[in-house]
């Protein structure tokens, strides 16, 4: 009740918008809508539109917006070990969006400390992930470390976050107790 109070006091009249981009260009504002790879694409794949089949993302000459749109499709699904698969053909394992989604993923399947390091490493990498703190800030909410999801707000908006979909599904999730899986 405290932490809607505060918010209450520090955000009168604020509406929900909702907006920005996230990494890889996505707008993350909207639950992903089901493609071939979730309706067609079993385990590991990826739908390829040029080869109009499901490939291994290893294996594929798919781009990375691809591989994005790919691993949080899969991630809503609730495909988090074949979004992870995904995620583990990426290029480069330091970009801050991939560490972005390795933590998303490992929070969904409930390694929050492995999560935390691996938003941690994100944030590190590219101080202003808005995503990567809005996902963290919601495994805070999530374990019940509502200080910590404060803080994680506060960045947000100290970054020029407000009205941005992170910051948003964050105090979404602050106010309410749930939080997102897009």
């Amino acid at each position: 009740m405290r932490v809607l109070l505060a918010l209450a006091v520090a955000m009168p009249g604020f509406a929900f918008a909702a907006g920005g981009n996230g990494n890889g260009g996505t707008t993350w504002t909207n639950p992903p809508k089901p493609s071939e790879t979730t309706k067609t694409c079993k385990g590991v794949r990826v739908w390829d539109e040029k080869k109009k089949r499901c490939v291994r993302p290893k294996n594929s000459s798919l781009d990375t917006e691809t591989l994005y749109g790919a691993v949080r499709e899969l991630a809503y699904a609730g495909r988090y070990d074949d979004a992870q698969g995904v995620l583990s053909a990426m290029a480069d394992q330091n970009d801050d969006g991939v560490l972005t989604y390795w933590g998303f993923t490992h929070r969904k399947l409930g390694h929050a400390e492995l999560a935390n390091q691996y938003y941690q490493r994100a944030i590190t990498q590219n101080p202003d992930n808005l995503l990567a703190r809005s996902y963290m800030g919601q495994g805070f909410v999530a374990e019940g470390k509502t200080e910590l999801a404060i803080a994680q707000w506060k960045e947000i908006r100290a970054r020029g976050g407000a009205g941005t979909w992170p910051e948003t599904s964050l105090r979404t999730a602050l106010e309410t107790g749930l939080t997102f899986s897009y």
